[in-house]
């Protein structure tokens, strides 16, 4: 089973230990930390390697082999059909663009590039063309078990090997790790000299992961952020109409509590509310959506310096200069 999940793709090599990070070895269904002062064993649930560093993370391998939901959950069905029939109040404005851009600098520095996704058990908006590419290899993860999920990893400890990556995807993630500074610098880590960063972090949105949710960034927040980062391009991905949607949306949920109640709320709020994310696309490159944004990007490649504080006040967009 090891063989087949990791051997053929050849993964096993840069797998690393998340607790200590060093080297896996695998043996039945389950990969081990060769290191003798750690021997941390790892399951492997479904065909799925489970790499979760127990003494740092929220969840608990156990969360997994015992196939307990995580992050995602399933909706009643009344829900999940009201979501898929009803308008949806977001829009994401440059994701596609960003990614045919992300994609294009990757062909440009490897013949056949290696991408780890985080947060990658679904499919993120706009990232269709870029995933189906076959000129790259993608490496999907996950707290969470999805129909992409390839790893389960926690982007606290990423197991994976120093200068692994040529690319790594973070999109809608980060707002959903305790500490989404080590995150990065994790990130940092697995990627080549010069490789590439793609992250979409929101900055006027409410809670939509229930407990895990944690942080908000604005676009300069955003930037330090990917300090140790050069940047190619940042900016607003989803604009100050779907905010004030969402918050519309979140307004008339906070009247409600039951499940029933909820849905009933959330699609009246849709089917009155879904247009005002169309005024996005007259307002997302105006100075004052950099200050009202309901979302930010990051395009950014991997370098050895640091941006300071002074040259990041010089970054601001905003209506405020």
């Amino acid at each position: 089973m090891i063989k087949k999940i990791i051997g053929t793709k050849g993964w096993l090599a840069e797998l690393c230990c998340p607790v200590c990070k060093s080297k896996l070895a695998g043996e039945d269904d389950r990969l081990n930390c060769l290191n003798p002062a750690c021997k941390a064993s790892f399951p492997v649930v479904n065909g799925i390697p489970v790499l979760i560093n127990e003494q740092r993370s929220i969840f608990s391998i156990s969360d997994f082999t015992d196939l307990k939901s995580t992050t995602f959950k399933s909706e009643p069905g009344i829900v999940a059909y009201l979501r898929r029939v009803i308008p949806d109040n977001s829009v994401n404005l440059k994701a596609k663009i960003n990614y045919k851009e992300f994609l294009t600098l990757l062909l440009g520095q490897a013949a056949k590039p290696r991408v780890l996704v985080l947060g990658g058990s679904i499919l993120g908006s706009g990232a269709a063309g870029l995933f189906s590419h076959p000129g790259l290899e993608l490496v999907e993860t996950d707290v969470s078990f999805g129909v992409r999920t390839e790893f389960i990893c926690d982007a606290h400890d990423i197991p994976f090997e120093e200068s692994s990556f040529d690319g790594v995807i973070v999109q809608a993630v980060l707002e959903h790790v305790v500490d989404p500074y080590r995150c990065v610098e994790e990130i940092h880590r697995v990627l080549k000299q010069g490789g590439l960063v793609y992250a979409e972090t929101p900055f006027m949105q409410q809670v939509h992961l229930g407990r895990y949710d944690f942080t908000r960034f604005t676009h300069l927040g955003h930037r330090r952020l990917f300090r140790h980062f050069e940047e190619v391009s940042s900016g607003v991905v989803c604009g100050p109409g779907m905010a004030l949607a969402w918050s519309y949306e979140y307004f008339l949920l906070s009247f409600v509590k039951t499940t029933p109640a909820r849905a009933f709320m959330r699609a009246f709020a849709r089917l009155s509310g879904f247009w005002l994310k169309y005024f996005d696309y007259y307002l997302a490159d105006k100075p004052g959506a950099s200050d009202a944004a309901a979302g930010y990007y990051f395009l950014g490649k991997k370098d050895v310096g640091t941006l300071s504080d002074r040259e990041l006040l010089k970054l601001y967009r905003g209506a405020m200069q």
